[in-house]
């Protein structure tokens, strides 16, 4: 873009208007897979993201480049809270719901290894055919994603519960269970706006008044909110000396670590809430410990510490799973979704003015201070684990 006469200021304008737009459609997105075959929303989700950059490569203009942020912007809403929520209710009714945060760690661990090799290949294509090799392989990849999705079975949307009912955490258990399905069921007058409306209601008013899911949404969110910083680990590189040609490999290291962590998400799940706030508090020392030494070792420290905050945060999601009881489990997560989006431009303010003052060093040394606010919560907030076949003590 910068190289196509884009100007920094419309460059960041175009990151407002992709934020926003994910921002604004994250929990309507949310109720919309709890009425619906979440599965089409995640086929909807993957063409929107191979039309966002095949409207890069179709119109290389500012217009383009805006029509392109915002089909991304609305395919990770709809993507976000829906994946969540068709992998747990897929594994809950299999009676393996128990196994929610290993496979969600064994799909984020794939994601990061992708990662690394796309940053592996991409000056690769760049020299053999420019940016618009770059482009098609992304459009490529992105039709991939979908003809991947298109492939996963059915989800039959939950029935919505009743306008005002939201139904409570409440035991496992064969009675309560049909209690529950019950107060689910929607009027039999209720149109597909009525159901939609009333989906959103009951997600929102779960994740909001219900006080098991409103805390465990609330640390779900911050843990992951918070880890907004690692956009800032090539900052802290520079500050630090490194040249353009070392900060790829260490960053590459980084991302191995948040690889391995996630990838140990399966070994962690069954831990107290003590133990997982305690590594998400370690994770977060290691951090700034880190980014203040400087040293390649500091970087290493860093990439365990980044390991052991992201294996903290998917157990918090997976304990927030756990205790959604209600139909509209996809806007629960959005709402949590939301939460995390607003904890993360609260890192970007934060940064934005403390670096006007002190160091990028500094200010992400500083922001250990939340994280560890975050562990405090979660050691009190967090549930239990429940697996699926033992019942709830609440």
């Amino acid at each position: 873009m910068s190289d196509g006469g884009l100007s920094a200021a419309q460059i960041s304008s175009l990151f407002v208007v992709w934020s926003l737009t994910s921002f604004v459609a994250e929990v309507p997105s949310g109720a919309w897979a709890d009425t619906v075959d979440r599965r089409r929303l995640l086929v909807l989700s993957g063409l929107l993201y191979a039309v966002a950059f095949g409207m890069w490569l179709a119109w290389p203009a500012y217009p383009g480049y805006l029509i392109g942020f915002v089909c991304w912007g609305v395919s990770s809403a709809l993507m976000s809270g829906t994946f969540e929520a068709l992998l747990y209710d897929h594994l809950n009714s299999a009676g393996a719901a128990h196994r929610y945060a290993a496979i969600k760690g064994r799909a984020q661990t794939a994601a990061l290894l992708a990662t690394l090799a796309a940053m592996a290949v991409a000056g690769l294509l760049v020299s053999l055919g420019g940016y618009a090799l770059v482009g098609a392989v992304s459009v490529a990849m992105a039709l991939a994603h979908t003809a991947v999705a298109a492939t996963l079975p059915a989800s039959r949307a939950a029935a919505p519960a009743p306008a005002g009912d939201h139904v409570p955490a409440a035991r496992d258990d064969h009675r309560t269970g049909e209690r529950a399905r019950e107060r689910q069921q929607p009027p039999s007058d209720t149109g597909a706006l009525g159901e939609y409306l009333a989906m959103l209601r009951s997600g929102i008013g779960e994740a909001v008044r219900v006080p098991r899911v409103r805390r465990v949404a609330v640390v779900a969110a911050a843990m992951l909110g918070l880890t907004a910083y690692d956009e800032y680990f090539p900052l802290v590189l520079a500050e630090h000396g490194f040249t353009a040609e070392r900060i790829p490999v260490l960053l590459a290291v980084i991302v191995a670590g948040q690889a391995l962590g996630t990838a140990l998400a399966g070994r962690t799940t069954g831990w107290s809430q003590r133990r997982i706030a305690w590594l998400y508090g370690t994770g977060a020392v290691l951090i700034g410990a880190g980014a203040l030494a400087g040293s390649p070792a500091g970087f290493v420290a860093i990439a365990l510490g980044y390991g052991a905050v992201n294996n903290a945060f998917l157990i918090g999601e997976a304990r927030l799973q756990e205790s959604i009881s209600g139909a509209a489990r996809a806007t629960v997560t959005s709402v949590s979704g939301l939460g995390a989006e607003v904890f993360s431009l609260a890192v970007f303010a934060f940064v934005a003015l403390g670096s006007t003052w002190w160091s990028i060093v500094t200010v992400l040394a500083l922001l250990t201070v939340p994280s560890l606010a975050t562990a405090v919560l979660a050691s009190r907030w967090l549930p239990r684990h429940r697996p699926a076949s033992v019942p709830s003590a609440d």
